[in-house]
Parts: C-alpha cells; sequence; structure tokens
C-alpha cells in the first residue's frame, strides 16, 4: 500500500478551552485550527504556520465574557466561519418551524464522530441530528499538508423541503482605512439591502441606501447622497451594512478574495456557484450600539457564500423575492432519497511586494492548484484541490 494513501483514526475526543469556547483542534504541517463544540465555530485559524503564522478570522471581542443568557448561542460562540442553516434572523416561522438565527448548525452542540488521517490530509468528522427540521448533517474539517487552505464539506441528509444555507466567514482586519483590498469572481446582479441593517432607534446606524443596485463594488449609493467603494475596508467607521450578489452560475467555481498589500497576504475563498449561489457582504464597523455589539465590533467584515434572501431567514428565502424573481434561486430543495454535499474552501498566502487586489482566480495548469492575479500583475501560485469543490462525499467517510 501507497503509505501516502495509508488511513489511519484518532478518537481524540476530547476537546479543549479556546477564548472562552470548548474546541477541537485539527491541524496539517501548514495550518492549525480549532471547531468549537456549540456550533461547530471555525476558529481561529493559523495559516501558515511554519511560517507567516498568518491567522485572519475574528473572534468576537465577548467570546470571553458573560453576556445576556437570553442571546442565542451563535452570538456567544461568534468567530471565523460557522455552517448556518437555515441561513439569516429566522424570526419568521416557516410553516411550523421556528429556527434559531442561523439554525440548529451554527447554535446547537455537535458530536465528534472522528479524527482521521488519509495521506496527507488530516479530518475533523463532527455530526448533528437536528431537530426543527429532523435530520442530519455531517461535518469534515479538513487540513492538508503542503497547502495553506481548510477544506470544509457539510453533508445534509434526512431532510425534505426548501432550505437556505450558507457559510458565515468573518474576517478582522487591520486597523487602517482601506487596508483590505476586496474583490469577487463576476457576479450577476447586486443590491443593498432592501431595509435599512439598523436603525437609530434600536441604537444602531447604517450607510448604504437600502435596495440600491450596483454592478461594481467600487461605486455603490449612500443614504447621504454620494457614492462609496466597498472593495476598500475597513471603511465608514459607525456604520453596519448588507449587501448581496448573485455569483456566475456558469462558472466552474466562484471566488472572494481579501488581499492585504501592507502585511503582504491573501486570503480568499472557493465554492461552487450552482450550491452557494450568493455571496452576502456584512461590514460591521461599530455601527451597533446594543449589547453585546455596544459599538466595539469594530474593523470586521462577513464575506458569507449563501443560498439565501439576504440574512432575513427561511421563510423569506422560500417565498417570492426580488432576487429569486431575477432568476437567482435563495433557496435549494433537500431531498431525503439524496444527500447534498457542501463543499467550500478558505485559503490564506503570503503575497509578494505590489500585489494589490485579486483581479482573477483560475486553476494553474502547471501544479494542479490555483494562480492568483492581482491588479498590478503580480502572481500567486498555491497548492489548491479544486475538485475537491465537487466531490460528494471523498475521504471514504461514509454517512452512517
Amino acid at each position: 500500500m501507497n503509505p501516502r494513501l495509508k488511513k489511519t483514526r484518532k478518537s481524540h475526543s476530547l476537546t479543549k478551552m479556546v477564548q472562552g469556547q470548548p474546541s477541537w483542534r485539527i491541524a496539517s504541517k501548514d495550518v492549525e485550527a480549532f471547531v468549537t463544540e456549540q456550533g461547530g465555530h471555525l476558529g481561529p485559524v493559523i495559516y501558515d504556520r511554519r511560517g507567516a503564522k498568518l491567522s485572519p478570522f475574528e473572534v468576537a471581542p465577548w467570546a470571553t465574557e458573560q453576556i445576556d443568557r437570553s442571546l442565542p448561542p451563535v452570538l456567544h460562540v461568534m468567530r471565523g466561519d460557522f455552517f448556518c442553516m437555515p441561513f439569516g434572523g429566522n424570526d419568521t416561522p416557516y410553516r411550523k418551524e421556528q429556527h434559531l438565527s442561523h439554525g440548529e448548525t451554527a447554535n446547537a452542540h455537535w458530536k465528534f464522530e472522528d479524527l482521521a488521517k488519509t495521506g496527507i490530509r488530516n479530518t475533523l468528522h463532527l455530526s448533528l441530528l437536528t431537530k426543527v427540521r429532523s435530520g442530519r448533517v455531517d461535518k469534515y474539517i479538513s487540513a492538508m499538508d503542503g497547502h495553506h487552505a481548510i477544506y470544509s464539506r457539510h453533508v445534509i441528509s434526512g431532510m425534505s423541503g426548501p432550505m437556505s444555507m450558507g457559510h458565515h466567514a468573518i474576517l478582522k482586519f487591520p486597523d487602517k482605512a482601506g487596508s483590505g483590498r476586496i474583490s469577487t469572481s463576476s457576479f450577476r446582479y447586486g443590491q443593498v439591502y432592501v431595509k435599512p441593517t439598523e436603525l437609530p432607534e434600536n441604537r444602531g446606524y447604517s450607510a448604504l441606501l437600502p435596495g440600491a443596485k450596483f454592478d461594481s463594488l467600487d461605486k455603490v449609493q449612500t443614504v447621504f447622497g454620494k457614492d462609496t467603494d466597498l472593495s476598500r475596508y475597513p471603511a465608514r467607521r459607525g456604520y453596519e451594512d448588507i449587501v448581496t450578489m448573485a455569483s456566475d452560475p456558469d462558472l466552474p467555481f466562484a471566488w472572494t478574495a481579501v488581499s492585504f498589500p501592507e502585511q503582504q497576504y491573501v486570503w480568499f475563498a472557493l465554492k461552487d456557484p450552482k450550491v452557494l449561489r450568493q455571496t452576502l457582504f456584512w461590514m460591521s464597523n461599530g455601527g451597533r450600539h446594543y449589547s453585546p455589539w455596544s459599538g466595539r465590533h469594530i474593523n470586521a467584515m462577513g464575506l458569507e457564500e449563501v443560498t439565501s434572501y439576504f440574512h432575513e431567514g427561511l421563510a423569506e428565502s422560500v417565498r417570492k423575492n426580488p432576487i429569486a424573481a431575477a432568476g437567482y434561486p435563495t433557496s435549494t430543495l433537500l431531498d431525503p432519497k439524496n444527500p447534498l454535499s457542501v463543499n467550500y474552501i478558505m485559503a490564506a498566502v503570503k503575497s509578494p511586494k505590489g500585489f494589490d487586489r485579486v483581479a482573477n482566480i483560475e486553476v494553474d495548469a502547471k501544479s494542479g492548484g490555483v494562480k492568483l492575479t492581482s491588479d498590478s500583475g503580480k502572481q500567486i501560485a498555491t497548492a489548491i484541490d479544486v475538485a475537491f469543490l465537487n466531490e460528494k462525499y471523498g475521504l471514504g467517510l461514509k454517512i452512517q
């Protein structure tokens, strides 16, 4: 047997306390990550752990504090990336289903199944039996030697009916205006949330013009009668805003990227745009003055890959809405006989001097990984298993 394909299993079911939450550790030679028991939140993550030690994800500033117990667990835990199903606030029940904000997958306690090594890939396997809508979700978080990436797979089985879902990655930006340069693969529909994201009477503030449509990140309308540039962040201190973009479904994969030229690295994410159909930006820069935010959640941005009507919830995503009417579905029909695999890749790599905003990410024919090209023409080649996005289960791990 090829030793690189040899499979080993470990029973490291014990967690350790990481920034206020019992968490499991998953690591390769190049990446170290933690996954919380409650909510299954991925974070913190250290990329390039033998070199630059890049740690781009946000952990809520109240992570180790005692906050109001009536708040949903997702807020107590909030960090890094977490899988939401259904995605959104879910204030409105869907038929007889009343889901928590971002669903059980972001709030409930996950069960340890396995920690397995297959060749150069290490995989943490967790599971969750859902109650509001009966079914099962299997979470596989993988790290590979030689890859500065996290491979995330959620397999949804035993459920039927429409569902919204998505990943909720949150990055922490340096405290300098415009320090991050943001870009995405081509999108076909862009719109600011149709209502004010926050209201002054609720001690919250928003800057973007509700419902404004856009076809470029660098020119989006505000309530102040002028345009703003969403491709540079942090920006608009004192405001919270949300926009969504319908990804081009004809692309072999869609991407979202943030380049940090001064820190000389790039974070990027890859998805299948036929499974996660929109990209939602949540720009959180001190615009919420109620607990636990208290104006201190600043320089943070959610770069969220979803199939959802903004962040409203399942009921709003299933019924008629402008995005779905424009031809971009905001929910997915689950089939109990055909499990759905939601695959997602998040990576962070060092960048050369002069590498500014990411202009394109494509498969690198030479290495089999991907090549990032900046507006300035600088390039980065890095090992990424792009085929993972189209795998159904992989790893030889069966759903039980």
